[in-house]
């Protein structure tokens, strides 16, 4: 097992700490790792792509999950895979999707790994009829902070803490999942514009039902009439019979190609809301007002940004703030006032996406309730950025919402008991079964969970 000091950021590139991280290669080797952590305790670490500081552990440990990433059996039959927490599931697409299955959810990057899809509760652009990720778990096992390793089953208390938990009851080991069928990598895209933000609700409200995978870019440097103007796109797994002659020759063939890497750091003069609101315009006009039946890949229709590799330094050399909210169904007013002011307050923002989001899951801090989703991007460097989204999350909680923790680095802890009803059993599992604070972060820190 090797071991090292390092100094360790989210991907936003935000508030480094340094950590001693260990990376176990067996079982044996995380719970000798947990067992000997110290008063300063340990967290759980995969690809690095929690935003904020959830995966950071200052003068404590870090355990890095990478090196545990073994497939142990695929029921090709049944689409059940059992699988090391540190698979990612880019790595799943690779093996899967050959056999005619894919995974159940994708964020926008394939580059995280299983455990840290539990971890997070990742949801995806099928939120809204799939859920999220833990609700295509049949089974985990957990490393908890006395060194034992405990098979997890869903609806048990402790399999809600850990949906979503942030790494904080455990080191998640493995994972047993249900995946979803295909005969074809690749997608039929509809896209549409809408004119406004009620423009494009209603779009969302009408037609969802008719589609897996929906999501909307959002232009949020418009202002007027126009605020909230967006770009729908919505697709569905193509069957084989209808692919084109040629793509029938290799349906189910996945090999994402790699584009030309960001620069190194994007000059200032380009992160401004000027440059920001131009690209919008080009954006929103280079759209097709409406297409239907596009066929694309599936890393082109999911992951269009992962060719990319230094994308998370677009926003210079101060880092990025990933914002997201969720407000339930009857708040349109709370997000529509929201969106009105990000618009007025010109700030570049970045990759803008609102969904609809569908039931939530099980997990006690897993982030998505019935309603609608916003996330945006914003550079960390921003004056007054920290004072203006302290007041969106008052709004946020006043209308009973959430931010998602997986993607926070700046939160208030006071507001944090109004966002998740479910915090007091989460911290008093936690203090029942890792009484020593084995497992600590500095997220956990932060907001005392």
């Amino acid at each position: 097992m090797s071991v090292d000091t390092v100094s360790l950021t989210g991907w936003g590139r935000t508030a480094p700490s340094t950590a001693l991280r260990f990376r176990p290669r067996s079982y044996e080797e995380a719970a000798a790792t947990v067992r000997g952590c110290g008063p300063r305790g340990s967290i759980a670490r995969g690809l690095g792509r929690a935003h904020g500081d959830a995966a950071q552990n200052a003068g404590g440990s870090v355990l890095d999950m990478t090196a545990l990433n073994r497939i142990r059996t695929i029921d090709a039959g049944a689409g059940i895979v059992v699988c090391d927490a540190g698979v990612s599931l880019h790595r799943l697409m690779e093996v899967l999707l050959p056999l005619g299955w894919f995974v159940p959810v994708t964020p926008t990057t394939r580059y995280v790994t299983v455990g840290g899809a539990v971890g997070a509760d990742i949801h995806g652009h099928n939120q809204h009829v799939a859920g999220s990720f833990s609700r295509h778990v049949q089974e985990l096992e957990l490393l908890t902070a006395g060194g034992e390793i405990r098979t997890v089953r869903p609806g048990t208390a402790l399999f809600d803490a850990t949906a979503g938990g942030l790494g904080l009851t455990g080191v998640i080991l493995s994972a047993t999942l249900r995946c979803h069928r295909v005969t074809s990598s690749w997608m039929s895209v509809d896209t549409e514009r809408a004119v406004d933000l009620d423009d494009l609700l209603e779009r969302l409200v009408a037609g969802d039902h008719r589609y897996r995978y929906s999501a909307a870019w959002i232009d949020l440097h418009t202002r007027g009439r126009a605020t909230g103007r967006s770009v729908l796109t919505r697709g569905e797994h193509v069957p084989r019979y209808a692919l084109p002659a040629r793509a029938r020759r290799t349906p189910l063939s996945f090999r994402p190609g790699p584009i030309p890497a960001a620069p190194a750091l994007v000059p200032e003069a380009l992160l401004g809301s000027a440059p920001a609101a131009l690209l919008g315009e080009l954006r929103y006009r280079g759209a097709p007002k409406y297409r239907i039946g596009e066929l694309q890949r599936i890393a082109a229709f999911f992951h269009p940004l992962d060719g990319l590799p230094h994308r998370h330094r677009v926003h210079g050399r101060a880092g990025s703030v990933r914002y997201q909210f969720a407000v339930g169904h009857g708040q349109e007013e709370t997000l529509r006032r929201i969106v009105h002011r990000i618009a007025r307050r010109r700030l570049p923002a970045t990759n803008a996406v609102l969904k609809r989001f569908g039931a939530g899951g099980p997990g006690w801090l897993s982030f998505p309730v019935p309603g609608w989703s916003l996330a945006l991007g914003l550079p960390a460097a921003l004056p007054g950025l920290a004072g203006f989204l302290d007041s969106l999350d008052e709004e946020v909680a006043a209308a009973g919402g959430r931010v998602c923790l997986a993607k926070d680095s700046r939160l208030r802890p006071e507001l944090l008991a109004a966002m998740y009803p479910r915090l007091a059993d989460f911290r008093s599992l936690r203090a029942g079964l890792d009484p020593d604070g084995a497992f600590r972060s500095d997220l956990s820190r932060r907001l005392s969970l």
